[in-house]
């Protein structure tokens, strides 16, 4: 269902550094099996703080391993200092960009590096462990420390969006409220010229946007599963479509009607849109 690039697919067959290092000087441990998605990164430091060996296990889809493959690329031969300005942003540029819904792999990966340098320099273990923040997403483990890291380094703006980069409110969706709180509280932080609400939209103006989105963003997904989408009505906020192909057939049609097809207008179009199937 997602469109990856080519450099993904490469890392993701052919995973460059593979495998723990015996010789390891510096380890990182994020994540967790229970929560889907685990990264460990070995790392040979020499004495002047040059990166001269790197080595990953990695628990986790195609874009974890090929996330974990290229950021050791790009870390050997590196001082650590200059390691550690690596962002996730950085890491998902190498790959050639990476699905909206699996930036949190590549936040996995800078998140590994950094506790790994700390380690080597002896340092406590990263900030944003769960002592140094409140829990707020119990399914993934993810605390507001880490949310409010993201939506400051990433220019996070939406829910939607802490949950690509984090994970929180991915699965029991029991911290959505609090993920929304702490996302208000920062933007009310923000200049107010970042903050300028959408203009209102007229009804041609909102029926060009959700035909423009389905035909540019949600069909082409799910055409790549064997599926299809045709808009049938726009009656307010209330937007109908039809679901074909092995959409009509799937049992889980309801799900890809709220979290791709709704979440995917809301975001483009407006956010208070309705999708029905006719």
């Amino acid at each position: 269902m997602w469109n990856y690039t080519d450099a993904v697919h490469d890392h993701f067959l052919h995973p460059h550094n593979a495998g723990p290092l015996d010789d390891a000087n510096a380890v990182g441990e994020v994540g967790s099996l229970a929560c889907g998605d685990a990264l460990k990164l070995y790392l040979r430091i020499s004495g002047d703080g040059i990166i001269e060996k790197a080595g990953f296990e990695t628990f986790g889809c195609a874009s974890a391993i090929a996330s974990s493959s290229v950021l050791t690329d790009m870390i050997l031969g590196k001082s650590v200092d200059e390691a550690l300005k690596i962002t996730n942003r950085d890491i998902a540029e190498a790959l050639g960009g990476l699905p909206k819904e699996k930036m949190h792999c590549s936040v996995m990966g800078q998140e590994a590096l950094e506790a790994a340098i700390r380690q080597w320099k002896g340092e406590p273990p990263v900030p944003h462990a769960h002592e140094e923040g409140k829990l707020i997403c119990k399914c993934f483990g993810v605390t507001d420390a880490q949310i409010i890291r993201a939506i400051r380094e990433n220019g996070l703006k939406t829910v939607e969006e802490v949950t690509n980069y984090t994970k929180a409110g991915g699965a029991c969706g029991d911290c959505k409220d609090q993920i929304a709180e702490i996302l208000a509280a920062e933007l009310r932080q923000q200049p107010l010229t970042e903050l300028k609400p959408r203009p209102r939209l007229t009804n041609v103006q909102r029926m060009k946007l959700i035909m423009k989105t389905i035909d540019e963003d949600i069909r082409p997904q799910l055409e790549a599963d064997g599926g299809s989408i045709e808009l049938v009505d726009v009656d307010g906020k209330r937007v109908i479509v039809s679901l074909g192909g092995r959409c009509a057939q799937c049992r889980a049609s309801a799900v890809t009607l709220h979290d791709l097809v709704q979440r995917l207008l809301r975001e483009h179009v407006e956010p208070d849109l309705i999708v029905e199937e006719a």
